[in-house]
């Protein structure tokens, strides 16, 4: 599961859930992916740093996720998103261990099997994501606000 954060032409910024990065370029090509708030087919991915290594997690996370983008009104969409990152961010913060800057290296003792598998959250590079997924290391980029981190730890 890939999740990235989007925005429009028109400045207005949203999140995307998808199976894959070539599930994003694919759908990004055909225009299927629309601004939630005015519909405008002009999206791109925008930068985002936190991470986290929740494996396990992602089959729920990918039932759950949605496949096309709702065309609510903006005000309900707007509370509804606001009430989820929320919800997300106070489950991410009670369920992670934050390794910080040391999040590569935990990610690899897992996966190698020199610790137990435990839910991990930390900041990794872009060049750092590229290596965990040539060593077939999954993690799932995560940007949590801090207006949602402040109030929930």
């Amino acid at each position: 599961m890939k999740v990235y954060n989007l925005g429009c032409d028109q400045q207005h910024r949203f999140e995307g859930w998808f199976a894959s990065e070539q599930d994003f370029l694919s759908q990004s090509d055909q225009h299927q992916i629309v601004c939630p708030t005015c519909d405008s087919p002009h999206v791109r991915k925008l930068p985002s740093a936190p991470h986290l290594n929740i494996s396990h997690l992602a089959a729920s996370a990918a039932a759950a996720a949605p496949s096309a983008v709702s065309h609510d009104a903006p005000s309900a969409m707007a509370v509804r998103q606001e009430t989820a990152m929320a919800e997300m961010a106070r489950y991410v913060l009670k369920n992670t261990k934050d390794v910080g800057e040391r999040f590569t290296e935990e990610a690899r003792r897992m996966h190698y099997k020199e610790v137990p598998n435990h839910a991990i959250r930390g900041v990794a590079s872009p060049a750092q994501r590229e290596e965990l997924a040539e060593e077939g290391i999954d993690v799932v980029e995560l940007a949590l606000p801090a207006r949602f981190t402040e109030s929930l730890q």
